[in-house]
């Protein structure tokens, strides 16, 4: 009974008042800020809802599993023109969503069957064949991609007496934040301590009785499946679809989101979203400085604060929770 209850206790997402109060006071500014908020800081929210979802995708196989994947832009595309087909053809867009993050997860198992024997950057060079690979196809192949032209998009369209982008801005929002929350429970799940014991040791995780087939598949399936969803919505806001908006830069920007902020923690992946969608936007006028900007970044996060800004945040937190005796 005892081992019932602290396995509960351990899946409370919120187990102190005062951060019940912080975390309740974050979210009704969120839910107030489009109303305030300019059009466009609203449209930027928008993306970065949807940059956090298949960052904490990423998270989870590389944070908590410890497999590391650069064909994150070979899902993307793939959930992507998914979505986008099936928008075209009619399909209600939840349930087209939901098949863009199956397709995803399904190419997902079988991109992870080599790190079954792989591992390291064999597995890297591998997953990011398969980026290349899909972008490839989908150059050259005018039936998927839509040839020069592109593939257009059936835009969300609600009708419920709200500006446009505030409510596109609100569903957005709405499935991050379960997305959050799922994410939340898996990682304190068996199956989230299954990943961190394979990310830790798999010889010893597979000593305990871990099924390292089981779980390294399901880790890259669910990763894609995320990362399939922030296709298709990404393809659903912009209303249009190319081949080189999957290009391996999409993997890195998504790659510098789980480095900076933070491996291993779900608001972590939110911080790191929130930062690769910002930073573009200061340097707006000196494109060619972003990319410079994210490898300095990168080096002193590695070198000065491994734990990115959720560790960043976590130390600040300690420091007034332990004021003045620091």
């Amino acid at each position: 009974m005892d081992l019932i209850e602290s396995y509960r206790e351990e899946l409370k997402l919120i187990r102190k008042r005062g951060t019940a109060f912080w975390v309740g006071l974050l979210l009704g500014a969120l839910i107030l800020l489009p109303w305030v908020a300019s059009e466009y800081f609203v449209y930027l929210l928008t993306l970065i809802a949807i940059y956090a979802i298949g960052t904490m995708g990423q998270n989870l196989l590389i944070g908590y599993t410890g497999q590391i994947s650069f064909g994150q832009a070979g899902f993307l595309a793939i959930g992507a023109y998914t979505f986008g087909h099936l928008a075209r053809a009619g399909v209600p867009m939840l349930l087209a969503l939901l098949a863009a993050g199956v397709a995803a997860g399904l190419f997902g198992i079988v991109v992870g069957f080599p790190s079954l024997r792989l591992k390291g950057p064999y597995l890297a060079i591998v997953t990011l064949g398969f980026g290349i690979a899909v972008y490839q196809i989908l150059a050259n192949s005018e039936l998927l991609s839509g040839g020069r032209m592109g593939l257009s998009v059936p835009k969300f369209l609600p009708e419920i007496g709200i500006p446009r982008a505030t409510a596109v801005y609100y569903f957005h929002f709405l499935l991050a934040l379960a997305f959050t929350l799922a994410t939340y429970n898996l990682v304190a799940s068996y199956m989230g301590r299954a990943f961190v014991a394979i990310r830790d040791n798999d010889i010893a995780a597979e000593a305990i009785g871990v099924n390292l087939t089981r779980y390294k598949l399901l880790a890259f399936a669910i990763s894609s499946f995320y990362t399939g969803v922030q296709g298709g919505l990404y393809a659903q806001l912009i209303g249009y679809l190319e081949p080189n908006m999957f290009t391996f830069m999409e993997t890195i920007t998504i790659f510098v989101a789980v480095i900076i902020g933070g491996l291993a923690s779900v608001e972590g992946s939110i911080m790191g979203a929130a930062f690769v969608l910002l930073v573009p936007q200061v340097f707006s006028g000196y494109k060619e400085f972003i990319p410079v900007v994210f490898g300095i970044t990168i080096f002193i996060v590695l070198i000065f604060e491994p734990l990115g800004l959720s560790g960043r945040w976590l130390k600040i937190r300690l420091y007034w929770k332990n004021w003045p005796f620091r």
